[in-house]
Parts: C-alpha cells; sequence; structure tokens
C-alpha cells in the first residue's frame, strides 16, 4: 500500500505519519517512512540545493525540476522497490506538492506539472492521499511561533501560501476518491483517528 500526506508547513502531517507508521508497525506490517524531497543519497544532495536559503534566485522552472528529479529517483531507488517488498510506504509529500507548490504557488502550467509529474513517477500515484488542511492564517502563526529556523521556501510571502492552499483545495475537488480532506484544526488525536479509519477500510478493500 502506498499512502501519502499533504498540506500547507505546519499543518501536523509529519506528525501523523508517524502516528500512522508507528500503529501499523505495531499491528505487524513493514512500513517505510519517506520524505520529500529526500529519501535517497541523490535526493537528499538535491533537498540541501532546493531549501538552501543562499539560493534564492532560483527559477520557478529550476525548482520544479530539481523537485521531480528527487522524486524520480526516489521511486526508481526506493519506492517500486518496497512495495515490491510488501511494505506499507508512506510518504511525506509527493507529487500534489509540485502541484500545489511549482503550479499553483510559482504559477507553472498544469498541463506542464502533469507531465513532468508522470515522467518523475512512472505514473505511480498513492492509493490515498491524506490532505491535512488548516488556513493559511493559522499555518503562518505556527511557524512564527515555532523555533524551528525557516529554509528558503518557508520563507515566501503570505499570497505564495494562499495560492498554495488553493491548489491542494482544487486537488481534492478534483480527485476526491485519492485525495482525502481532514481538518487539521482538530486535536492530534482526532486527526489520527479519522486516518486510521480510512486506512482499515483500505486495507479492507
Amino acid at each position: 500500500m502506498f499512502l501519502s500526506f499533504e498540506g500547507l508547513d505546519g499543518c501536523g502531517k509529519t506528525t501523523q505519519v508517524e502516528l500512522l507508521a508507528r500503529r501499523l508497525t505495531n499491528i505487524g506490517h513493514k512500513v517505510l517512512v519517506l520524505r520529500e524531497p529526500g529519501g535517497t543519497t541523490i535526493s537528499e544532495d538535491i533537498r540541501e540545493i532546493l531549501l538552501n536559503k543562499k539560493n534564492s534566485s532560483m527559477f520557478s522552472a529550476t525548482e520544479m525540476l530539481l523537485f521531480s528529479a528527487a522524486r524520480a529517483q526516489l521511486v526508481h531507488e526506493v519506492i517500486l522497490p518496497s512495495l515490491k517488498r510488501n511494505c506499507v510506504v508512506i510518504c511525506d509529500r509527493y507529487v500534489d506538492s509540485t502541484t500545489a507548490y511549482q503550479g499553483f504557488g510559482r504559477g507553472i502550467s498544469q498541463d506542464t506539472i502533469r507531465a513532468i509529474n508522470n515522467i518523475a513517477t512512472q505514473r505511480l500515484f498513492p492509493m490515498k492521499t491524506f490532505f491535512i488542511d488548516i488556513p493559511v492564517e493559522e499555518a503562518l502563526r505556527r511557524r512564527n511561533n515555532s523555533r524551528i529556523t525557516t529554509d528558503r521556501m518557508e520563507e515566501a510571502e503570505t499570497i505564495f501560501f494562499q495560492h498554495i492552499f488553493d491548489g491542494f483545495h482544487f486537488i481534492a475537488q478534483q480527485e476526491p476518491q485519492r485525495l482525502v480532506t481532514i481538518d487539521g484544526m482538530n486535536s492530534i488525536d482526532i486527526v489520527h483517528q479519522q486516518i486510521w479509519n480510512l486506512v482499515t477500510q483500505q486495507f479492507a478493500q
């Protein structure tokens, strides 16, 4: 089974990834947790380039292609082999982030994004994607209240994140069977239980 988590930075998706992975492991599943960009030596090197603040002049097409290159390596080297070994693969960000961030956020055409996503993933898409939905204002509040240093992507202007928010909601409307919207303003436990219920339903099918 292949699952992914999406949302604005600060939405709590990484916490939910960890909770789900732990619960699945406890009942006997082989689970692999991955983050994007990253997960392989090459992909982690690309991540360093993408998030480094000194690269503030990066062109939007360069950004999209680097994210996609990291994903292509991850799919080839890790995700596909792991699925063949019957692992549950849980990815913290995947193609929807490219659609939302580089498509809606940077203004790259959806046709271009779709074509690049198909190449990078070999047309491998998650069975379910959990979009942890919080308002832009809440995402920025959580970021400002945290003591974690922001990276290049996180230092963008508020309007950038509003476009990303709109992008995720657009995807949810277009693909409601795959992408499930979860209210991230609920407590961690409530969000986890909603996700768990959906995952167990997926296993039952």
